[in-house]
């Protein structure tokens, strides 16, 4: 996946916008505030996705070389992937999907509707 497969998949979720909080290298995807993913534009090596704590310990022990506690982020809803395996595709999107569902789990009832 490149980068742009990458941001295209991103701003296809419900209320998914970019944005460049940070620096002028490190790409975020939000929806209505709250970060979902988190890539660095110049290098695009690994991405940050949110995960829910028991499915990020399944990952982190069925991909160790690719998946791993996320990079300046809390280690137990984020994690990074790389991608210098044989991860496919279709993995990273549900990835991605579960990162944006975790996030929209927290918010009320009237918000997801909103979104969904």
């Amino acid at each position: 996946m490149n980068i742009e497969e990458f941001r295209y998949f991103c701003l296809s979720l419900p209320g998914a916008f970019e944005d460049l909080p940070f620096d002028e290298n490190t790409l975020c995807f939000k929806v209505m505030g709250k970060i979902f993913a988190i890539c660095d534009i110049n290098e695009f090596k690994s991405i940050n996705l949110k995960c829910e704590p028991a499915k990020a310990i399944e990952l982190r022990e069925e991909w160790p070389d690719t998946v791993v506690p996320g990079y300046h982020m809390n280690k137990k809803h984020w994690n990074t992937v790389s991608f210098n395996s044989d991860l496919e595709s279709d993995l990273l999107l549900e990835l991605i999907d579960h990162s944006y569902e975790s996030v929209i789990r927290t918010f009320s009832k009237k918000k997801q509707k909103f979104l969904l």
